[in-house]
């Protein structure tokens, strides 16, 4: 029988009262009469913070009014990256029945919607075949193109395999995973940044896509985002718990940005 390796992950410090945490914030929100009143509109907003926020993180931040209104999508450098945050968006709903079963099929489709412009053909959807990627939050040195490739595969695995560990801790490494290896060679925080929803959709917890994880980290902010990828990286006890907790609490928060949400729509 395969080894459960997600396993003692949610048993480390911190882990339990996070997850817990943030599943009640989630569940809250599925069963708000006002937020499932008004789904529809919820989740349009939803992908569009989401998407503004994942941009912005990664330094193409944008006035929300300019993104409302379209003007920030005018064709100049950080226009083109808040292009690719959306589209992404509305590409990550169709691969959430993808992911439990081809999820490297899923993340790669979601990168050649990110990666259109950026860089060339051949390389969208691809994991790259160099050391060289893109590394917008400073993580520091990449992870070589085979060891990165090495534990995508060793990922997908994981992904479709049974686990008793909740799905915000599956989210977490999963994510975790794509940012720290840069295994794309733009684009990889975006597509990391979308398999939490990813997750978090085909595991049942936010099935539509109705809270905003995305606003969480940038609540949270770019150094602390970092600052938890490089313990995760240590590959510690300690680093990875940070991860982990932070993360929850990011789903945490993005949980509440759907009130609000729902709160601009009144």
């Amino acid at each position: 029988m395969p080894q459960d390796v997600l396993a003692p992950l949610a048993g480390l410090p911190g882990v339990e009262e996070a997850v817990a945490s943030a599943r009640s914030a989630v569940d809250a929100v599925l069963w708000d009469r006002g937020v499932r009143a008004r789904a529809g509109e919820v989740v349009a907003a939803s992908r569009l913070r989401g998407g503004w926020a994942s941009a912005a993180i990664d330094g193409a931040e944008v006035r929300p009014d300019a993104l409302v209104s379209g003007d920030a999508l005018d064709g100049s450098p950080m226009g083109r990256v808040v292009a690719a945050a959306l589209a992404v968006q509305a590409e990550t709903p169709r691969q959430a029945d993808v992911l439990g079963r081809a999820p490297l099929q899923a993340l790669s489709t979601l990168h050649a919607v990110a990666s259109a412009g950026f860089v060339d053909d051949e390389q969208r959807g691809r994991l790259r075949t160099d050391d060289d990627a893109d590394d917008p939050l400073r993580l520091g040195p990449v992870p070589g193109h085979a060891e990165a490739s090495q534990r995508m595969t060793a990922l997908a695995g994981v992904l479709v395999s049974s686990t008793s560990a909740p799905a915000l801790v599956v989210a977490a490494i999963a994510h975790a995973e794509v940012a720290v290896l840069r295994p794309f060679a733009w684009g990889s925080g975006l597509v990391a940044r979308a398999t939490t929803r990813l997750v978090l959709a085909s595991r049942g917890v936010d099935p539509d896509g109705l809270t905003v994880p995305e606003a969480g980290l940038y609540a949270a902010g770019r150094s602390r985002y970092a600052e938890a990828l490089k313990a995760y990286a240590t590959g510690t006890p300690e680093g990875v718990a940070q991860w982990i907790v932070l993360h929850a609490e990011t789903v945490r928060v993005g949980a509440q940005e759907s009130q609000r949400i729902v709160a601009d729509l009144v």
